[in-house]
């Protein structure tokens, strides 16, 4: 049995069958029983079998603890695979002894928690940015600091740090918007504060104390708070300044109304021209340091009061000196105002103290504006009249030209009236085309106006009328001068045919006829235009000049020519 037993050993039990063959040897020398051997043996091999039992417990638990360990870490791969999106270099084909399969997938597993505590990392910085630029914008400035990002741990992928990061771009570039809208709002704060002359700081502290002086660490404010209220105090700094500006510019017109009215000095309003120069400007053109500061206006303002109180002293100077601009206005084209009469009434309004000289002044002021509009309608009329003038008068001078005898004689200035002569017959031609153009101008200008248009106190029309009718008799009177120098051509013809030539005495070359000659220009009658005021009487004398001069015989008759 004993061989039997020895026989099953493997040779690495070689030792313990030697020690059983010694043992035996012992159980021989004592003498031990068969009975005993069988159950020190039996007890041997019991013992035996709960030392293999334990051992193989033992490496069963270590089997299985080394494949919880390798679940474990198959399951952590996958968690962290899926929570990173990342493919995960492990195959779970069941491969290799457990040992192997661990030494495969824990260099995978270490590498994947690295790369997890590395995106959890980054994703914790996304949102910390993402926090800080929200705290911001939102004016929790206080508070950010104290505001720490929860990163969810079961959502590490690629995709929602994208996300994250794309959001965080976009608030960036939001407080970089920001910023610099609140730059240019601080900007314009410091530009209206200067040009108003109002403390910058302590205006742009009210709004939030960042924006002046940023402490260490401190961030500007770009919250919606902070732009709206630099908005309001930019809305509210430009309504100050426009109030101003018209201030400024009122106070500037009425400066310029009163030194006009009392001819104050280049140097005095040189003084003020910082208030005049912003007459014209809008309200983006002011820019200049200080111009609406409140002491300017104030000093502006004394000013005008000071300029208002002797323009009270001299307000009847003043008045007396419109109405001598309006009388000047209507001498200058030929209206009709009674001046005297007017200052007279001025004067006597003036002194009796009824009348407020301000409205006085105000009204000639306004009579003026419409003197200048009547002016500038008759312009053209008045232009047409200057010309009608100079042809008539031109026409005069002909007619007294073509009566000198000696008008071609070599006397000095001969041919200068020679020229002139001929200038004249060309304008005198075109007189009728004239005076009708000038006619329908006036008729025009009265059915516009309303009114008759006077030219020194008498109505145009009634003068080119009596200057037509004039004009007509001087044509008869030059028809039956010919026809009486005619006739005393023939008479003189036929007497020298019955009573021989009659004896002449010749006059000295180059002297005329004429006593109001002089050097061959003539001066002689002539047909009055408006700068001489025609009349009845003046026709008369027209029709009796035209009886001068040698007269033919009341028994005169033509004999006729044998």
């Amino acid at each position: 049995m004993t061989t039997t037993r020895t026989t099953h050993f493997s040779p690495s039990q070689t030792t313990c069958g030697s020690l059983l063959l010694e043992l035996q040897k012992i159980w021989d020398e004592i003498g031990e029983s068969e009975s005993e051997r069988d159950k020190m043996l039996l007890q041997l091999e019991q013992e035996c079998l709960d030392i293999y039992r334990r051992k193989v417990e033992k490496t069963k638990k270590y089997r299985a603890d080394l494949r919880q360990t390798l679940n474990e870490a198959e399951i952590e791969v996958s968690n962290l695979a899926s929570t990173l999106d990342e493919q995960a270099n492990f195959v779970q084909e069941k491969k290799g002894t457990l040992n192997e399969q661990l030494t495969t997938i824990i260099p995978v597993l270490d590498g994947l928690r690295m790369k997890k505590q590395e995106r959890i990392k980054e994703f914790s910085e996304t949102q910390s940015q993402i926090v800080r630029i929200c705290a911001e914008i939102a004016g929790n400035i206080q508070s950010m600091n104290s505001v720490n990002a929860q990163v969810n741990e079961r959502d590490l992928t690629m995709e929602k740090l994208g996300g994250l990061k794309s959001y965080l771009q976009e608030l960036q570039s939001e407080k970089i918007l920001r910023l610099q809208k609140v730059n240019s709002y601080v900007k314009t704060v410091h530009e209206l504060s200067a040009v108003m002359s109002i403390d910058f700081v302590e205006t742009i502290n009210e709004v939030h104390p960042t924006l002046v002086d940023p402490a260490h660490g401190q961030i500007k404010s770009i919250s919606n708070d902070t732009l709206a209220r630099l908005t309001g105090l930019i809305h509210s700094l430009n309504e100050e300044k426009l109030q101003r500006l018209q201030k400024l510019q009122d106070l500037g017109g009425t400066l310029i109304e009163l030194w006009n009215l009392l001819d104050t000095s280049v140097d005095e309003q040189k003084q003020f021209e910082h208030a005049t120069c912003l007459i014209s400007s809008s309200l983006d053109e002011v820019v200049r340091h200080g111009c609406l500061a409140l002491d300017v206006i104030e000093k502006t303002e004394v000013e005008v009061e000071r300029l208002k109180v002797l323009k009270g002293s001299k307000m009847k100077e003043l008045v007396l000196k419109r109405q001598h601009e309006l009388e000047e206005i209507y001498r200058g084209v030929h209206m009709d105002l009674d001046t005297d009469a007017a200052r007279q009434t001025l004067v006597s309004h003036i002194d009796s103290g009824n009348v407020d000289l301000s409205d006085l002044l105000s009204g000639i002021d306004d009579q003026i504006v419409k003197a200048k509009e009547l002016a500038l309608s008759r312009k053209d009329i008045l232009d047409k009249v200057e010309k009608w003038k100079y042809a008539s008068d031109e026409e005069n001078w002909l007619d007294d030209y073509e009566k000198d005898e000696n008008r071609y004689s070599a006397g000095r200035g001969a041919h200068k009236n020679l020229k002139r002569a001929e200038k004249a017959r060309i304008l005198v031609s075109k007189i009728p085309s004239i005076v009708e153009n000038l006619t329908a101008k006036v008729k025009a200008w009265e059915i516009e106006k309303e009114m008759s248009f006077l030219y020194d106190k008498v109505p145009l029309l009634q003068t080119l009328e009596e200057y037509l009718m004039l004009r007509q008799e001087r044509e008869e009177d030059k028809r039956r001068s010919r026809e009486q120098k005619r006739l005393q051509e023939q008479f003189a013809t036929e007497q020298e045919a019955l009573f021989g030539s009659k004896a002449t005495t010749k006059k000295p070359l180059g002297q005329s006829s004429n006593a109001n000659t002089l050097a061959g220009t003539p001066v002689g009658r002539r047909v009055q235009t408006p700068s001489a005021r025609p009349g009845v009487s003046g026709s008369k004398e027209r029709r009796d000049s035209g009886k001068g001069g040698t007269t033919i015989p009341l028994n005169y008759v033509a004999l006729p020519k044998g």
